[in-house]
């Protein structure tokens, strides 16, 4: 029924007025916004030379700003598009070619066991970094690499997780390094050659980089936190980051740049050089350009992104030059307060494609109740224990007892370990990285794990220590 519906709005709004359809758009934007709970977003609509921009709801919890087409938010990974659009350009100075090993421009990479990778292999994250790799610098609690060519260098060293051209893996890794490489050729620090050369060349007055101090009326960031959402204006970004995922910019001003990629003229690139972005990098990349994923089934070309406080979805079908842009500025929770009908059903529904929803969220809800659950769980287990203390120690006495009192803590350190270890790598980073972006879940998985061997260790002391004698 659902889909049937969506089909009909749909149909509506690719048969009605210009003006009717794009009333339709805004009234199912604000519908899914409201739905989303996110504190603010802001989308544009690309149809040719015409772009539509609106804003809705605040820039920060509880605040009075309201947001516009002109607020800039965090685009998180779109952001690896613009260092991709940079190495095209220089490029086509004959400064480089894409093919070129990174080697040949980072000196501090020649003798590296990824100096081989190509800049192309980069582009396409078929270099062989890993995930993990590239979201290291969430974990880097003490000094980091003073410089993008100090961080290539280190990256270099570690050498890369697979053989170089042989998988996809998406990698921030890649686009660090490729910065690195924008600073090397141009002789400019990144920041500085994106202002220059595409921000001003295209009039993108919105664009800046999320590691300096966040502009006046700019978006704050929102993370989960137990069902809501809480500010988070972290100005602690490195700009070691920058060319993967630093730049802020307006709905409105993205949308600018989607048409420009789309307009099939030669200005900031040439129409040959943004063809080739977004055609497939290799082989082992069907689905990624250089800095675009493809899908060949809609002939569109799309690039997420989500940074700690932050997502967004800029999405474009060149053939027809047409494209939609959602920013918003939470990060979606596990089963709650999620975003993604907001960003993707609005994405859908403005290109006129059939959208059934994100599906039953029993699954991420389960997961997230289910760890929320486990600290108390153990705390009411030490607390069953001591008042059953005499029956625990009793355990001694035979070999079933003493099994049933050893075993729980090689279990809950197992436990520990899979909450510590193996889950974050499954998001694609560390402990670290869940506390970032999911810091509710994150604390729940701490916690689980530090009570869970506590526990354990707490039925063994019952058991084997003495015990003071109750008081006469």
């Amino acid at each position: 029924m659902r889909q049937f519906l969506f089909l009909l709005l749909i149909l509506a709004g690719l048969c009605a007025p210009a003006n009717a359809r794009i009333a339709a758009i805004h009234a199912f934007a604000a519908e899914a916004w409201e739905k989303s709970g996110a504190p603010g977003a802001a989308y544009a609509v690309i149809d040719g030379d015409a772009n539509k921009a609106e804003g809705f709801g605040v820039t920060h919890a509880g605040g009075d700003v309201a947001v516009s087409p002109d607020t800039p938010f965090r685009i998180g990974s779109i952001t690896k598009s613009f260092t991709a659009l940079a190495i095209m350009q220089l490029a086509e100075t004959g400064s480089l070619t894409i093919d070129d090993p990174v080697s040949d421009h980072l000196p501090e990479m020649r003798n590296s066991p990824a100096g081989s990778i190509t800049l192309r292999q980069l582009l396409s994250h078929t270099s062989g970094f890993s995930t993990v790799q590239g979201n290291a610098l969430h974990d880097q609690s003490g000094e980091l690499p003073p410089t993008l060519a100090a961080l290539a260098a280190s990256l270099g060293e570690q050498g890369s997780a697979y053989p170089p051209g042989t998988r996809w893996e998406y990698s921030n890794a890649n686009y660090q390094i490729l910065g690195a490489v924008v600073e090397a050729v141009s002789g400019s620090g990144y920041e500085d050659y994106v202002r220059n050369q595409i921000f001003s060349a295209l009039g993108l007055s919105s664009g800046t980089f999320a590691y300096v101090e966040t502009p006046k009326g700019a978006a704050i960031g929102h993370r989960p936190w137990f069902g809501g959402h809480r500010a988070f204006d972290d100005h602690g970004d490195s700009r070691l980051n920058a060319s993967a995922g630093g730049i802020l910019m307006s709905a409105r001003d993205l949308a600018t740049y989607l048409s420009v990629m789309m307009n099939g003229q030669s200005d900031v690139l040439s129409a040959e050089g943004k063809g080739q972005m977004l055609q497939p990098a290799s082989e082992a990349a069907p689905f990624y350009g250089l800095g675009w994923f493809l899908d060949s089934a809609t002939g569109s070309a799309f690039h997420g992104g989500l940074v700690p406080g932050s997502e967004a979805l800029a999405t474009m079908i060149p053939a027809q030059r047409k494209g939609v842009v959602v920013l918003v500025n939470t990060n979606g929770g596990i089963g709650f307060g999620e975003s993604v009908d907001l960003r993707e059903g609005l994405t859908a529904f403005a290109l006129g494609r059939e959208y059934s929803g994100s599906g039953s969220r029993w699954g991420p809800k389960t997961a997230y109740l289910s760890v929320m659950l486990l600290p108390p769980f153990f705390v009411l287990a030490i607390i069953w224990g001591w008042m059953r203390r005499g029956d625990i120690r009793a355990k001694r006495a035979n070999t079933a007892g003493l099994f049933s009192l050893w075993f729980p803590l090689a279990a809950m350190l197992a436990v520990a370990f899979v909450l510590i270890a193996v889950i974050p790598q499954m998001f694609g980073g560390s402990i670290a990285t869940i506390l970032l972006y999911q810091p509710d879940f994150g604390a729940g998985m701490v916690a689980a794990a530090i009570l869970a061997p506590v526990w354990a260790v707490f039925r063994l002391a019952l058991a084997y220590l003495p015990l003071r004698p109750a008081p006469a």
